[in-house]
């Protein structure tokens, strides 16, 4: 953050001070630096919204600095640690990085703005929840995405299906019929641990539980049976299409698989589905979307809730000015103007009816009101860099014993988020 002084401000102090009539206000104004990450949001959007906050704020500057995904951890976090003045005054993180930037100090408490001005009840809990700890809010919801179902309604007319399926019942009712001769009924790679964890939340088991909140002792309990149930579902599933047992959704890519096979189904994010089409125009008309079925019609499953939460570093020297930037970016006009343009689904519930015209974003805000996010774990970050459930996942679906498999992955789970205690 930086400051100048205004020479409009000092020009008319010495013209008062020479007329005796009195003295302005000082006029200094103010550059709020802002952090945001490669993708996040348009060129036309941060000069349509910078544009409107200076009008309205003409004491303050607006300083977008656009980040690179790769790093950006260390660099927020010597961010966090400067106190020379230069750092950033917000900074857009991921909403499963927010823990591990609280254990190490250096956010800005952000409960009471949280709770006085933006409306919390209403955010998205898997954008909330992983920005709050032990009862503080730190991390501000900003836009989600998440996997919804992308299909090909041509294969489903076809198959004598006139409508998505609602529940899982119905949902793997459907998936057998698709699955037939050459035709895939779903692609559904075996490490794919996001959609896995969705099914394990609907059954009501966790990934992993802390002892209690705070306390940062976590184990892993993908030995439960609830987990177990959630398991069960996902091999059900899993076998209705020919994925790869032993890779993830990256691997290969799966946009490149749906676009060239006779899939019927995938679970992914509706981007996916304009890359597709892109690589096979012959897609152009026949790609839809639904949200991941529940376990009733009466709500979608629960999904893995990815997205960003905006921050503000303890070291700042102008937290107002970097609240007033929040509370414009997570506003009910840009926060729904941001997910329109980029088809994010916007921050809170209340707010999906605004993107409902567009078919693939109202699918995700469907699911996203059941979303969630992974353990709110500083040591979440040691899991994924060496993931136990992938290889879970593999060993269930190649044969082995489920509860035998659950135990010995629960328990690197619970090694990895208790290293460093």
């Amino acid at each position: 953050m930086r400051r100048r002084s205004s020479r409009a401000a000092v020009v008319f102090l010495a013209l008062f001070l020479l007329t005796s009539c009195g003295l302005l206000p000082g006029g200094d104004e103010r550059t709020v630096t802002v952090w945001l990450m490669k993708g996040s949001a348009s060129g036309a959007f941060l000069k349509r919204f910078t544009e409107d906050f200076e009008r309205k704020h003409p004491d303050i500057r607006l300083d977008f600095r656009i980040q690179e995904w790769g790093g950006i951890g260390d660099k927020v976090s010597k961010a966090l640690k400067a106190d020379d003045g230069t750092g950033p005054d917000v900074i857009e993180v991921g909403n499963t990085q927010v823990a591990q930037y609280v254990d190490e100090g250096g956010l800005l408490d952000l409960t009471l703005e949280s709770m006085r001005d933006w409306d919390m009840n209403h955010w998205l809990p898997g954008l909330a929840e992983p920005g709050r700890f032990l009862g503080h809010q730190y991390g501000i919801p900003w836009y989600a995405a998440n996997r919804v179902v992308v299909y090909r309604k041509d294969l489903f007319a076809r198959a004598g299906i006139n409508k998505p399926p609602k529940t899982r019942a119905q949902w793997l009712a459907d998936t057998k019929k698709l699955d037939s001769g050459q035709q895939q009924g779903i692609y559904l790679p075996g490490q794919d641990w996001y959609t896995l964890a969705g099914f394990i939340w609907d059954e009501g088991g966790e990934l992993a539980e802390e002892s209690a909140a705070g306390s940062g002792r976590w184990t892993g309990t993908l030995d439960t049976p609830a987990a177990l149930r959630g398991m069960d579902f996902y091999r059900r599933l899993q076998a209705l299409g020919d994925g790869p047992k032993d890779t993830d959704e990256d691997n290969p890519p799966l946009v490149g698989v749906f676009a060239k096979g006779d899939i019927a189904q995938v679970v992914a994010v509706p981007g996916l589905a304009q890359v597709a089409v892109h690589q096979n125009p012959d897609l152009k008309d026949d790609l839809g979307f639904f949200p991941v079925p529940g376990e009733t019609a009466a709500k979608p499953g629960a999904v893995f809730t990815g997205g960003s939460d905006l921050v503000v570093p303890e070291s700042t020297d102008d937290s107002a000015g970097a609240v007033a930037v929040i509370s414009a970016l997570v506003g009910a006009k840009w926060d729904t103007e941001l997910a329109r343009s980029m088809d994010y689904v916007p921050n809170k519930t209340t707010l999906a009816g605004r993107v409902a015209d567009k078919s693939g974003v109202a699918a995700m805000a469907a699911g996203a009101a059941e979303g969630r996010a992974t353990p709110a774990s500083p040591q979440w970050g040691a899991v994924e860099a060496n993931n136990p459930i992938k290889e879970y996942m593999t060993a269930v679906l190649t044969g082995s014993d489920p509860t035998t498999e659950a135990k010995r992955a629960s328990r690197r789970l619970t090694e990895a988020l208790t290293e460093n205690m």
